[in-house]
């Protein structure tokens, strides 16, 4: 396993979970709203594909890396390093964030908490488990179909990571009201850690759901991608 692939899925998920805490703490609550937070998930995706995505694959995502492996893509005995990498990479992203929140200006404006920005349901005014485990499978699922079907041999050279970024925001879009959008477990870990809690408790769900989401995904796209 090549160490340079395994820093690139390090800071491809780091910039990725900047982009996404950095949005959600800071953007959102000034006027960005959620389409801030949809934007900074798919650009920074679009941004660490061209840059990094050579080197590694740009999975920058556990259930990227098991929908990969479903789709026979990837060699299932790199997926560990891959995963702690991008795991570690999403909680250094998010200590660094949680300091920056530390020194924010008192004001007018009520910056948001981890607790806050962290994936949850069944609380008040929250959807119930059910709808949220449908939708990250689901969303995780037509993310990976997207994913492999932009990274195929047959597909259009060069223009990988603008499907990719666009769907990540599509996504984002349908899934932040629902349940702050995870579909990636290396995010939820991260906001998780620092929120506690709650957040700790439901963690499994935003683990399961989308690695079972893209592996179905991969699953799928194996097929429909075969000559």
């Amino acid at each position: 396993m090549s160490k340079k692939a395994l820093a690139a899925e390090f800071i491809g998920t780091f910039m990725l979970i900047v982009a996404v805490c950095g949005a959600q703490l800071f953007s959102a609550p000034a006027g960005g709203g959620l389409l801030a937070v949809a934007l900074a998930a798919g650009f920074s995706v679009l941004a660490m594909a061209y840059a990094i995505g050579h080197i590694s694959g740009g999975h920058f995502n556990p259930a990227v890396t098991i929908g990969l492996i479903a789709g026979g893509r990837f060699n299932s005995g790199e997926a560990i390093g891959y995963i702690f990498a991008q795991v570690l990479g999403g909680v250094a992203a998010a200590l660094l964030i949680s300091a920056i929140l530390a020194g924010a200006p008192a004001g007018t404006v009520k910056w948001s908490t981890f607790p806050a920005i962290s994936n949850s349901f069944g609380g008040p005014g929250q959807f119930t488990i059910t709808a949220v485990f449908a939708l990250e499978t689901v969303l995780s699922a037509l993310f990976m179909v997207v994913f492999m079907g932009a990274t195929s041999k047959r597909a259009a050279a060069g223009f990988a990571p603008i499907a990719i970024g666009l769907a990540m925001t599509l996504c984002y879009l349908i899934a932040i009201p629902v349940s702050n959008a995870s579909l990636n477990p290396a995010r939820s870990t991260a906001t998780a850690i620092l929120a506690g809690g709650p957040a700790i408790a439901n963690l499994w769900v935003f683990w399961v759901a989308p690695l079972l989401g893209a592996a179905i995904g991969g699953g799928v796209s194996k097929w429909i991608q075969s000559e």
